[in-house]
């Protein structure tokens, strides 16, 4: 078990300083380095030296390009590894909205709609039911809100499934806890379904058509759901605070019990992809501009609206008060403690190790904070997402 000490702490500060300072291999040598925002770097330091995380990567980027870029801290404690721009992480359920943006660019080419039922792409659904046994008839849009109140599967039972169409029988042999479209529950098992969708419209497997259409195109060299062993030294390592108040390393949950390497994993929709912030931030401006970046439409302008504004209607969602429902992402509607320094209208999401990306277009700004931290009480409105919102808004 490896716990911080403020000993290792300035050692590894001076060397984060040194490496936030090198060109990430998401950037050209001849471009010049991003500039760093000293406001974030002090919130950064300060979310290090308590303890909070044991390092961080931020990034703030407009439309046209990245406005700060930052590594604080440390990426491996025991080994002494500094954190650095290109260092990386597992992002957890910022793949959702990744998975949303596939679904609606297979829409705007008419392989299927938000309206469609999921039985017309994956017959097997017509099976699945309500408690009462009538046909649950969920949509896309359904799976994509989190009202598709689609049963989860536990962890033994999801355990050696190697593919997602090996999960949907799974899926439709438990029926639904509610009416779809009625309430919003938080739903992994309907993302993934979205995500099996996104494979039968395309006719290819969800790592080739984000990597193909997405990730390549965008120059996203370091987003996958699978790590190479050259990749794996940048992989920062996960921690949890003690009760003590130290930092202790934590399993990754998420990959099952196996290996950031291993392949044999169903690549998972819901929260399977591991990336840096130069990475994300390419997807993140490119939804930012309305699905342009660098003279190439990924999805058109109407898709991104759809996906980030209001599809919830007046349901009760999570995960922070003031929030509601897109189509894959989250949506602030009425800023306040966490949010309070964002513009109603902000939409992004979060991962469970405290990962966040948020764009306020009103502001021409998009967030990313990277960091792994386990047992945050509540990821999404953890204090070290508001320091680093806050001081990036000065």
């Amino acid at each position: 078990m490896s716990t911080f000490s403020s000993g290792c702490f300035s050692m590894a500060l001076a060397t984060a300083t040194l490496f936030s300072l090198c060109v990430s291999p998401g950037f050209a040598q001849d471009q010049p380095k991003p500039p760093v925002n000293s406001a974030v770097q002090e919130e950064m330091r300060k979310a290090v030296d308590s303890k909070e995380v044991s390092g961080a990567v931020t990034l703030v980027a407009s439309a046209e390009g990245i406005t700060h870029l930052d590594a604080t801290g440390l990426a491996d404690i025991a080994k002494n590894i500094p954190m650095r721009p290109d260092t990386i992480f597992w992002i957890a359920s910022m793949t959702k909205p990744v998975t949303a943006t596939a679904i609606l660019m297979l829409q705007d080419e008419g392989k299927l709609s938000v309206d469609d039922l999921v039985e017309k792409h994956l017959p097997e659904f017509a099976n699945l039911k309500t408690k009462t046994g009538e046909p649950a008839k969920l949509t896309i849009r359904h799976l994509l809100t989190h009202s598709s109140g689609m049963s989860e599967l536990s962890g033994t039972e999801s355990q050696g499934i190697k593919t997602l169409a090996e999960l949907m029988p799974l899926y439709v042999a438990k029926p639904v806890q509610f009416t779809p479209g009625s309430k919003w529950a938080y739903c992994q098992s309907g993302i993934n379904t979205a995500g099996r969708i996104v494979e039968v419209a395309s006719g290819l497997s969800l790592p080739d058509f984000f990597e193909r259409r997405l990730f390549s195109p965008l120059g996203m060299k370091d987003t996958t759901f699978y790590l190479t062993t050259e990749q794996l030294p940048r992989y920062a390592t996960s921690y949890k605070k003690t009760e003590q108040g130290e930092l202790q390393v934590a399993d990754t949950f998420g990959l099952g019990g196996s290996k950031a390497t291993n392949r044999e994993r169903f690549p998972a929709a819901n929260g399977g992809l591991f990336s840096t912030a130069p990475d994300y931030a390419r997807f993140a401006r490119m939804i930012l501009r309305g699905g342009e970046l660098d003279g190439k439409r990924y999805v058109k302008p109407e898709s991104v609206k759809l996906m980030t504004t209001l599809q919830s209607g007046d349901l009760k969602t999570g995960f922070t008060p003031g929030c509601a429902w897109g189509l894959g992402w989250c949506l602030v509607q009425e800023p306040q403690g966490v949010t309070e320094m964002l513009s109603a209208g902000t939409f992004g999401h979060g991962g469970a190790f405290g990962t966040q990306a948020w764009i306020d277009a009103k502001a021409n700004r998009a967030y990313i904070l990277m960091v792994q931290r386990a047992n945050f009480a509540n990821s999404d409105n953890s204090p070290v997402r508001k320091a680093f919102q806050q001081a990036a808004t000065k």
